[in-house]
């Protein structure tokens, strides 16, 4: 007799699509003052910058939740590359100033690969000495980019050699003339993504509050259902309205 399929977690889809909001008003933001020249003194604010830096860390986190229940995650790594990489394309040909060689999506579909081929490895490492353990490599390698490792309490200067090389900027190593308006190198987001992951163990494996299972917001999960579609297009559409609002007023 087949078990019945466990109920769909609706948090993580009305979760999911309230970050694609968030996304989108900061992109809003974004084009507003970087491509159509608006003095908004607020968007270099703290508060931008931590809305920024927050949703994206939210993002990453809930893709490598997300991980634990798909089926194939080097299908989707390869899918979510793929569409990097248009990304790419689409920036180098028709706005080369804000090009994207090494985004989000770039990020996450590198991220799934990695998953899908280290998931028997990491599935024999102890949920909470996994996350820990990730928890602590994120914190230690966020200024890897800056060319340093460490904490509060410690920092080590890395060699100038590994960003001198130029095509090591996929790992967070990039070199002074390297350029990308979106850029999440592996390290340190791989380690948020893969505490995710065992993060995903831990709601996979035991039954959460009723809360969790109710959609209580359908139009939100339904963003969240959708979120490579609308992460895809919502570029596209805000610059159209935003050119044509310009054009017209």
């Amino acid at each position: 007799m087949r078990r019945n399929p466990s109920p769909r977690i609706a948090f993580l889809d009305w979760l999911r699509g309230l970050l694609l909001l968030s996304m989108m008003f900061y992109h809003l933001c974004y084009d507003l003052v970087m491509i159509f020249g608006l003095e908004l003194a607020f968007f270099f604010s703290p508060f931008m910058h931590w809305l920024q830096t927050c949703t994206a860390g939210a993002f990453i986190l809930l893709a490598g939740v997300c991980c634990c229940f798909s089926r194939s995650n080097l299908r989707r790594g390869f899918k979510v590359f793929g569409c990097g990489m248009l990304l790419t394309l689409i920036t180098a040909l028709a706005m080369p100033s804000q090009l994207v060689l090494f985004g989000v999506l770039h990020l996450l579909g590198v991220c799934m690969i990695l998953f899908g081929l280290l998931r028997p490895v990491l599935e024999r490492i102890p949920v909470w000495a996994g996350a820990a353990a990730c928890a602590l490599l994120f914190l230690l390698t966020l200024s890897v980019s800056a060319g340093s490792f460490g904490g509060p309490f410690f920092t080590v200067s890395l060699p100038a050699s590994l960003y001198e090389a130029g095509w090591l900027f996929p790992l967070g190593f990039p070199s002074g003339r390297f350029f990308s308006s979106d850029y999440f190198p592996l390290f340190p987001w791989f380690f948020l993504f893969l505490c995710g992951s065992f993060l995903g163990r831990l709601m996979k494996s035991h039954r959460l509050p009723g809360l969790f299972y109710r959609d209580c917001l359908p139009w939100l999960s339904a963003m969240g259902r959708h979120s490579l579609w609308i992460y895809l297009l919502h570029q596209p559409v805000l610059y159209g309205v935003l050119w044509l609002v310009f054009t017209l007023f």
